[in-house]
């Protein structure tokens, strides 16, 4: 295995997805508590890119044995235990290293900070093998939006701000939420698109209930949720009011990127172009998060 097949089996380039999410969570505490740690910072960003590369090595070891991933319906060759060739075997090993070493540094970071902190961790990583693994894998589920939105977008952000402030907040939760509607937004566009694949792998996806049309509905809804719900937390203060301008920048490209989506169509054939939509829209409401807490701690 060379470091690219390594890189495509933890899927690298993803896990902007998670370091946004986190890194939004931290900044958040910075502006709402006026705390910053360096160190419980690197530790936690090594953590969370360990547990998402983890995850992924996971996720592409049981699809490729559970047969989800075949050379016949996978046309990503980004999937190298399909069309490269490499060990299944050797992806579970290297998950589970990664899993390791990840469990290392959250007894870390709950010895400097609290003990809960290791047992949320524990959880994030027992869903993280049971959404392909398992008897009945997450993601075979009409929930996989849920679980990818609520772990991956509310509480990663949420444990991220804990890390850094030592507290919890209600409004915490509230502040989570347009990262979990953009990260299941993701999902239902990989789902789309992978709809008569996993129909033949018997999965039952919400996109695979809802149907291909309704789909499309739920993601242009998912969208727009998040979008109104973002603009009302900065109306009640929640957000920094600095990430308006931002967000209104933000928006025209996002809708303008959702359009091109639907026009393409989600199918296999245009799954990694659509998911490269997908990733851009959120990480432009992210980087808007992102940059409004920054100007709002340099004012």
């Amino acid at each position: 295995m060379n470091l690219r097949q390594f890189n495509r089996i933890v899927e690298i380039r993803t896990k902007i997805i998670s370091m946004a999410s986190f890194l939004s969570g931290s900044l958040y505490a910075a502006v709402t508590d006026q705390v910053w740690s360096w160190p419980l910072f690197g530790l936690m960003l090594a953590a969370v890119l360990l547990v998402d590369m983890g995850t992924t090595g996971f996720n592409s070891y049981f699809d490729f044995i559970s047969g989800t991933d075949t050379r016949e319906l996978n046309r990503e060759q980004d999937k190298v235990l399909v069309h490269d060739g490499v060990s299944p075997a050797l992806a579970l090993g290297i998950s589970a290293v990664l899993f390791s070493l990840a469990g290392i540094l959250g007894i870390i970071i709950a010895w400097m900070t609290s003990w809960t902190v290791l047992a949320v961790g524990a959880v994030s990583m027992a869903v993280g093998f049971t959404y392909t693994g398992g008897p009945l894998p997450i993601s075979r589920t009409p929930a996989g939006e849920l679980f990818a939105g609520g772990f991956l977008g509310s509480l990663l952000f949420i444990l991220s701000y804990y890390i850094q402030s030592g507290s919890w907040q209600l409004q915490t939760l509230s502040a989570s939420l347009p990262f979990l509607i953009l990260i299941a937004m993701i999902l239902t566009v990989n789902n789309t698109c992978d709809l008569e694949a996993d129909i033949q792998a018997g999965r039952k996806t919400l996109s695979i209930l809802a149907g291909r049309q309704a789909s499309r509905r739920i993601i242009a809804a998912e969208l727009t949720v998040s979008y109104l719900l973002a603009g009302g937390l900065i109306i009640t203060g929640m957000y920094p009011f600095f990430m308006l301008p931002f967000l209104v920048l933000s928006l025209p490209f996002a809708v303008r990127e959702a359009g091109i989506m639907h026009a393409r169509g989600y199918s296999l054939h245009t799954k990694g172009a659509s998911m490269g939509s997908v990733s851009k829209i959120f990480l432009a409401f992210s980087m808007s998060f992102i940059f409004g807490c920054l100007v709002t701690l340099a004012v």
